[in-house]
């Protein structure tokens, strides 16, 4: 079946650095939005008097939202044109941001929330699949090394720049700041993606959005995300799990008969018969399980273990976020040339890092060391996650087909925001668990220690697949034969 959207014209490199601009601002920012509230919450509690349920909605509406719509959206945008679906989340998010950043009360900050969360879901799947539209080659590399640089230094940032703003303007304007900061920069991005991003006409015929699939899908990764991001509820909300495996069991089931009678399924199960793209899936999704921990547990340790401001627990992540920045292009385009191996390096400094950063606290706590020695340590986690996250979206999208690219994107990031879910959950429990029982330094300690501990399997998975025969000649799978420009 042909793709719906019409072949994009020849573009000039010009025209495509354009293009990667347009696409990486707004996901800066939607990502920055993930990681900023960490060091806000104490100051939307204090301001809006917030019990800790709600307050633990300002994380999980989001996140929720984020999940869900991932794979739909990534497929919307597959049919319907994904400059369309980029716009219209940009739209969403900073209407958004305006309701958080003026909310009154924490219902209408969790409602801006979980707005905020849909609008991003929008967003993500349509970079990536822009990005698979229009790049090729080592054009691809370099693009998703960029890509990888946005998304380490957001995810690291976040926290630094909380801190600052709350510590410039007090804590009532400052955690307002950290959504309002949005409206001006999506205003921008949008005005450039109406003047750059290219238009596409969606050639004629039927439209087969796949309504169920669209529905079994969305509802079983809410039933497998809740029980991590509500488990406050009590014991029975682990049932929700089993609901989650039975709905996505039903929705495999659902997409192999909707293709088998000559329809076009959300997701096309064959996507999964790609060694790389399956690879990569499950590498990236443990290693999103373990690595965005790290930011949550250092920021409580350090300003609840140490007593520092959160200003002084946001800055530690500036060394990790800029070397982020300068590694991810060059592992980007490595990756051409040394393969899984920069995934493997990457992975190996960042488990090097965290176990030197435990080694740090311990002389801070024992020795009177400068926390300043952190910045050392920290430096190597950015240059485990500059190295693997643009060389595993280049391998993963390798074989991927351009008709599939959305869609594809917003598998590989359902399984990233399953993983971060699951992972915050786990690795902030066992913080919470060891805390019960002793001290934050000893807390601290383990929670590293997990952390490291789902970085081997990740390293695992990602050596299985380096060391996994390749075929001789061009893959014969049945999406292979599709050309993938």
């Amino acid at each position: 079946m042909s793709s719906p959207i019409s072949a994009p014209e020849p573009l000039t490199p010009r025209e495509r650095s354009k293009i990667l601009w347009v696409l990486l601002v707004p996901l800066f920012m939607a990502l920055v939005s993930v990681s900023i509230v960490n060091v806000a919450l104490p100051a939307i509690q204090a301001d809006l008097h917030a019990s800790s349920s709600a307050l633990q909605w300002v994380l999980t509406g989001f996140a929720l939202a984020f999940g869900v719509l991932l794979v739909a959206s990534g497929r919307a945008g597959d049919i319907f044109g994904r400059r369309k679906l980029f716009m219209a989340g940009i739209i969403l998010f900073a209407v958004a941001s305006l309701v958080c950043g003026l909310a009154p009360n924490t219902t209408v900050l969790n409602i801006g929330r979980v707005a905020q969360g849909l609008g991003s879901g929008l967003i993500n799947p349509q970079s990536v699949g822009m990005i698979q539209q229009y790049f090729h080659g080592p054009a691809r590399a370099k693009a998703f090394g960029m890509l990888g640089a946005v998304v380490g230094v957001a995810v690291a940032i976040g926290p630094a720049f909380g801190g600052f703003l709350i510590g410039a303007l007090g804590d009532g304007a400052g955690w307002r700041a950290t959504f309002l900061i949005n409206v001006p920069t999506a205003a921008v991005a949008l005005l450039l993606a109406a003047l750059w991003l290219p238009r596409q006409k969606r050639k004629p015929g039927r439209v087969d959005m796949d309504p169920v699939g669209v529905v079994l899908f969305g509802l079983g990764i809410l039933a497998l995300l809740f029980p991590f991001v509500e488990s406050r509820l009590g014991p029975l909300v682990w049932l929700s799990l089993l609901l989650g495996a039975l709905l996505l069991f039903a929705w495999t089931r659902w997409e192999a008969r909707y293709k088998s009678r000559g329809h076009e399924p959300m997701v096309d199960l064959d996507l999964f018969r790609i060694a790389s793209f399956s690879y990569g899936s499950a590498m990236i999704t443990v290693y999103f399980l373990g690595m965005t921990s790290v930011w949550v547990v250092l920021a409580m340790y350090v300003q609840q273990g140490l007593g520092r401001t959160a200003l002084e627990a946001g800055m530690l992540s500036l060394p990790a976020a800029l070397m982020s920045a300068v590694v991810a292009p060059l592992a980007g385009r490595g990756v051409l040339r040394f393969g899984r191996r920069v995934i493997l390096v990457g992975i190996a400094c960042a488990m090097t890092g965290l176990l030197t950063t435990i080694g740090v606290i311990y002389g801070v706590v024992h020795f009177d060391w400068n926390i300043a020695w952190l910045y050392l340590t920290l430096v190597l986690v950015g240059v485990g996650q500059g190295s693997v996250m643009p060389p595993n979206q280049t391998l993963s999208f390798s074989e991927v087909p351009l008709k599939f690219a959305g869609a594809a994107g917003g598998v590989m990031q359902t399984g990233q925001r399953v993983g971060t879910a699951v992972g915050t959950a786990v690795i902030t429990a066992v913080a919470f668990g060891v805390l019960a029982r002793s001290d934050w330094d000893t807390a601290f300690t383990a929670s590293f220690l997990a952390i490291v501990g789902v970085l081997v399997i990740a390293f695992v998975i990602a050596l299985l697949d380096h060391r996994r025969p390749k075929p001789p000649g061009p893959a014969t799978g049945p999406l292979q034969q599709i050309p993938t420009e």
